[in-house]
């Protein structure tokens, strides 16, 4: 059938026909360009969103970490100052620099300065007489160099206390010092001066990223990871830049789509300035952090959103076109940013592994100086504790000569007896000396304070016989029992029977009265007629003595107090009314009925 002949209703069904399915074609179209752009308008709102999601989150966190680095810097800057301010308090009490001031015989100070400063970790020490000049010191170009018209000379001469100074060196930078004057019977002598290490932690900051700076209470910069910042103020330091820093700044804001708003410019870069408080002097410390890291991590999660709303494009184009050669260039392009990320990854793990690593060795040094420190003090200790039983297998030895030479080799057996438990003695001390040092002992077991007093007497007897000390002994008909270590529990008994013998050394009758009470509490009282205590306050502290140089350490008193201490009992001391002194030591009493429970378990 011909086209003319078709019937004219067929026509216009044919032709409407062919308009409904170009309708439809456009319709799709349409749709399919409506999707396209609706996918892509969703790509860039998505993505804008993110980024500004994310960089307020990864900048608020990079805050947080550089104001946590802070607050560490701080507390190490902090805990650096409070730990030399103690030492020229201990220096000026120490009896050999006295000694050296009063006779002017310097030959030792120096070699004695450098014994303490390799444990206190300070940068320098130096003794200082009253003309101001430098008698003995750590380092040796200052020795006889007068100092009469430094601050911390001049402070501490006018001050009963600890000063601290500041001062500017001429080959830049500051130097930090303690000083305190050396007294004598109110006499002055000289001054200690101790010269604080903080440049080490500006050696420690030039690894990291972040510039730091601390200033004082003035707002001048003292301390930097920058050197030419020192001696600044704030704004004139960070105004240090090349003069196209403006320029650049202003280029890397046009093209930078990411730049986020910084506190301050830094070299033409926006960098994120966090501010801490140091407690000391109105001093404040602040970081400078680059955004660089944050906009890393917003890059990395912006690539991975635009990756995927770039393989939903690579599969609208796929089912659209079918053309395969359009889908293996969108793999080939998602594979390389792949792999860009994976280096990226890697990047990150290494570097997480290097700060790791570092963490480690740096609690490796903190217990190799925790473990030096603790022999240091165990050293000293067993010095001071040992000289006792030394003194009295001397006294047994020489009475075993005179015995053998007499014929009576029998009581000379004995004496010979009493040195081997002296040996035993001191190596029973060794170990809890030991423990000491560990600051934890043996397990504890019920002890009698009276046998526990007995022993210690017995110990002491070839010097109490030499000396013609009377001993008045009142105890209980009871025992009077703790929860302790007996051999803790007699060194402290030690330690005060043998001060009370040395303060009764001028006294014509002396006698020392030792009383064992219990009641709520075990309290044992050791008095002696002495001339007293002149300094109760300081009396407790290590290095304390009020004994001629040779004769003691100062250490016993604050040995036996802390084994009290440690034992959950208090040791105290005053004057008696009519002259001497009184020291006390109450121990949590063990009651029967927990004696009969722990006594099996611990047999």
């Amino acid at each position: 059938m011909s086209e003319a002949s078709e019937n004219p209703e067929t026509k216009t069904l044919r032709a409407g026909t062919a308009d409904n399915r170009h309708s439809r074609k456009r319709l799709s179209t349409w749709r399919v360009r409506f999707f396209l752009i609706g996918l892509i308008v969703l790509a860039g709102v998505t993505v804008t969103m993110t980024n500004s999601f994310l960089t307020d989150r990864f900048t608020e966190s990079t805050r947080n970490r550089a104001e946590l680095r802070l607050a560490l810097y701080s507390g190490n800057i902090l805990s650096e100052l409070r730990r030399n301010a103690i030492v020229p308090q201990l220096l000026a009490r120490d009896p050999a620099l006295i000694g050296a001031l009063n006779s002017s015989d310097y030959t030792s100070s120096t070699q004695r300065l450098i014994s303490f400063v390799e444990e206190i970790g300070a940068a320098s020490l130096m003794l200082l007489d009253r003309d101001g000049r430098s008698v003995a010191a750590t380092d040796r170009n200052k020795l006889q160099s007068l100092h009469r018209a430094e601050p911390y000379f001049v402070d501490a001469i006018r001050s009963n206390g600890t000063v601290f100074s500041l001062i500017a060196r001429e080959s830049g930078g500051y130097s930090f010092t303690y000083s305190r004057r050396v007294e004598s019977n109110s006499e002055f002598l000289g001054v200690v001066v101790v010269e604080v290490d903080l440049q080490k932690f500006e050696r420690a900051w030039a690894g990291i990223s972040d510039a730091v700076l601390i200033t004082n209470s003035e707002g001048i910069i003292i301390l930097s990871t920058e050197p030419r910042w020192r001696g600044l103020q704030e704004q004139e330091a960070l105004q240090r830049q090349p003069p196209s820093g403006a320029i650049s700044r202003a280029i890397q804001a046009t093209v930078d789509w990411s730049t986020v708003p910084g506190d301050v410019f830094l070299r033409g870069e926006a960098v994120m300035r966090t501010q801490a408080r140091i407690t000391f002097r109105g001093w404040q410390m602040a970081s400078f952090t680059s955004y660089a890291s944050v906009r890393e991590r917003v890059n990395g999660v912006l690539a991975l959103e635009i990756m995927g709303f770039a393989i939903l494009l690579a599969l609208a184009f796929y089912f659209l076109n079918r053309k395969t050669a359009v889908r293996m260039a969108l793999f080939q392009r998602e594979s390389a940013e792949l792999r860009q990320l994976n280096i990226r990854l890697q990047r990150e793990v290494a570097e997480r592994e290097k700060v790791q690593e570092n963490l480690a060795f740096a609690e490796q040094t903190l217990a190799q100086s925790s473990k030096l420190a603790a022999l240091g003090e165990m050293s000293a200790a067993v010095s001071h504790e040992l000289n006792q039983p030394l003194a009295a297998m001397r006294t047994y030895l020489a009475g075993a000569k005179l015995l053998v030479g007499r014929g009576r080799p029998e009581e000379a057996l004995a004496s010979f007896q009493r040195i081997d438990d002296l040996i035993g003695r001191m190596g029973s001390i060794t170990r809890q000396l030991k423990s000491y040092a560990r600051k934890g002992g043996d397990e504890l077991a019920p002890v009698n304070l009276g046998d526990a007093l007995a022993s210690s007497l017995s110990m002491m007897e070839p010097q109490l016989r030499q000396r013609l000390v009377q001993i008045n002994k009142t105890l209980p008909p009871e025992p009077v029992m703790v929860m302790a270590d007996r051999v803790r529990v007699e060194q402290v008994m030690i330690n005060l029977l043998r001060n009370a013998l040395d303060a009764t050394k001028s006294v014509e009758d002396p006698q020392v009265d030792v009383l064992l009470a219990a009641g709520e509490t075990a309290m044992l009282t050791v008095r002696d007629n002495g001339q007293g205590i002149e300094d109760l306050d300081a009396l407790f502290e290590p290095f304390y003595t009020t004994k001629q140089p040779g004769d003691g350490v100062g250490l016993g008193l604050a040995i036996s107090s802390g084994i009290v201490n440690d034992l959950g009992g208090r040791m105290t001391a005053r004057n008696a009314v009519h002259g001497g002194a009184v020291f006390e030591i109450r121990l949590p009493i063990l009651n029967e009925e927990v004696a009969s429970r722990v006594q099996p378990a611990a047999e």
